[in-house]
């Protein structure tokens, strides 16, 4: 009997449990992985890659012409263990012709014979920003350093007051799924009235919360309340800025949960400074990590978290899981759960 040619698969950090175990249970690959929680240094990456079938990667590892030269003519499949796509090199991809090219975005969602299976960070990264809108507008931090530091003394009618989503209007940054998903939960707390934006309008998903579309400058005008969830494309690089912020309420409050580079952050660092907004809360920021002496930092009226928004331990496994059988669907020929078109 032949023996079976092994295909070889590079991971590029170490992954969640239930996906390194898919991999390793494949009797047709050979597995090899960067075994640190810290990004792989760009030649170890290049040299891990080298004849490689099948790569496995994150969002912070950059997959460009360079790296594309370095895997030679193997490389078939790319799974990404993220929803966007936006470190990946797809035109570079698009002219490779001497494979079956396979780029996949492991979290979007996708139809099969069994019907629909939801993307699998959506609930996860809805909880987030609305637990993260909360924080900014209640201004919690704030709140926990004055108790550490003495500065709760008496009462007072005004002292730590925020802004609270009852009766507000809080305007969307794209009504994908993610958007859709914190409209349904904020609407509980009371929400009056709720705007959306983006490339067209939504018709049908904004009917669930009788969101209206307006355009950019519409919505900041009009929004007590701002969270986007976009993609970051071209046409969405550095929207928020500061034509954006001008138009907003001094009492506005500005979420971002998408990428960082939709927002100029010299635009949002002066409208926060000066007061001409009342506060904001990032998940993500340009770059990332962000150094520990940037401007925003400085700011009391700033929240940020280290792009959290899918964080728990189901909803990791469940990606890299998703992540690996990608992998392995795309290497054997089979459909795969979840596969991006080009």
């Amino acid at each position: 009997m032949r023996p079976v040619r092994l295909m070889k698969v590079f991971i590029t950090r170490r992954i969640p449990p239930e996906g390194i175990a898919a991999l390793s249970r494949a009797a047709d690959c050979e597995v090899e992985q960067w075994d640190s929680d810290e990004p792989i240094p760009d030649k170890e990456l290049e040299r891990g890659l080298a004849g490689a079938h099948g790569l496995l990667c994150l969002l912070s590892d950059r997959v460009d012409k360079r790296l594309l030269d370095a895997a030679g003519a193997n490389l078939k499949v790319i799974s990404t263990m993220s929803v966007g796509v936006d470190h990946l090199a797809l035109d570079e991809i698009k002219k490779r012709e001497n494979a079956r090219w396979l780029v996949i975005t492991s979290i979007c969602p996708h139809v099969h014979r069994s019907g629909y299976t939801p993307d699998v960070l959506t609930d996860t990264t809805a909880e987030l920003a609305v637990s993260l809108l909360l924080t900014t507008c209640r201004r919690l931090p704030e709140a926990i350093e004055e108790v550490k530091n003495g500065g709760w003394t008496s009462w007072k009618p005004l002292w730590m007051c925020g802004y609270g989503l009852t009766q507000s209007t809080v305007g969307i940054i794209g009504l994908g799924r993610i958007g859709q998903a914190i409209a349904r939960r904020l609407k509980p707390f009371g929400v009056q009235k709720f705007l959306y934006t983006g490339r067209q309008p939504r018709p049908e998903e904004a009917a669930e919360f009788q969101a209206e579309f307006v355009s950019v400058p519409q919505l900041a005008a009009q929004s007590d309340f701002i969270v986007v969830t976009c993609s970051l494309t071209p046409a969405t690089r550095g929207l928020c800025n500061k034509d954006v912020f001008q138009k907003m309420k001094k009492t506005a409050v500005f979420v971002n949960i998408s990428r960082g580079d939709v927002v100029n952050q010299d635009d949002l660092y002066q409208a926060l400074a000066s007061g001409q907004i009342a506060a904001a809360g990032l998940d993500v920021t340009t770059p990332e990590p962000l150094p520990t002496n940037h401007p925003l930092l400085t700011l009391k009226n700033c929240v940020i978290l280290p792009h959290i928004g899918s964080a728990t331990y189901r909803t990791r496994n469940t990606m890299s899981l998703l992540a690996a059988n990608n992998l392995l669907a795309g290497l054997r020929g089979e459909p795969m759960p979840s596969e991006l078109k080009l």
